[in-house]
């Protein structure tokens, strides 16, 4: 039979070994958190890096976005200035007639009212030519007697009515 003691001592023994397993698991554990420390801490680096990245980036947008509207304001006042320039150089078109936001359509809007101011001098010089009176009193022309009868021929001979 087994005695006490040996009841104990194989308690003790189970004890001890069941202690022996948890502090090797708890070592484990401890290993395991501390790399999983070490992997949290370079991560938060890593986020630290990107979050200064981002204010770079984004104090880069604000000066481009600042740049560009400048940039902007500069082409609508040289626009404006080389659409008064195509005024003042063709004073025989409408300055209404040039439009535009940019150099192109300024261009493309001069072109388009030379057209049609030329269009419009050819259809008034053909209307001119149509309707062309000559100067001065219209000729003489003999009138033609070979209507009238002998009788009316001698009376407009002699003058009578």
């Amino acid at each position: 039979m087994v005695t006490e003691k040996e009841k104990m001592n194989k308690d003790e023994a189970g004890v001890e070994n069941e202690f022996t397993e948890l502090r090797q698991q708890n070592e484990a554990l401890a290993r395991e958190a501390e790399a999983r420390a070490e992997h949290i801490a370079r991560l938060e680096q890593t986020l630290a890096g990107k979050d200064a990245e981002i204010a770079a980036l984004k104090l880069s947008l604000d000066e481009a976005s600042r740049t560009l509207d400048e940039q902007g304001k500069s082409l609508a006042q040289a626009v404006a200035a080389y659409k008064e320039l195509i005024i003042q150089a063709n004073p025989g078109l409408l300055a209404e007639l040039i439009t535009g936001d940019t150099i192109e359509a300024v261009d493309a809007s001069l072109k388009q009212a030379r057209a049609l101011i030329e269009k419009v001098r050819q259809e008034m010089e053909a209307e001119a030519a149509r309707t062309r009176v000559p100067a001065g009193s219209p000729q003489r022309a003999p009138l033609d007697l070979s209507g009238l009868s002998a009788r009316e021929k001698i009376q407009y001979a002699i003058g009578g009515s």
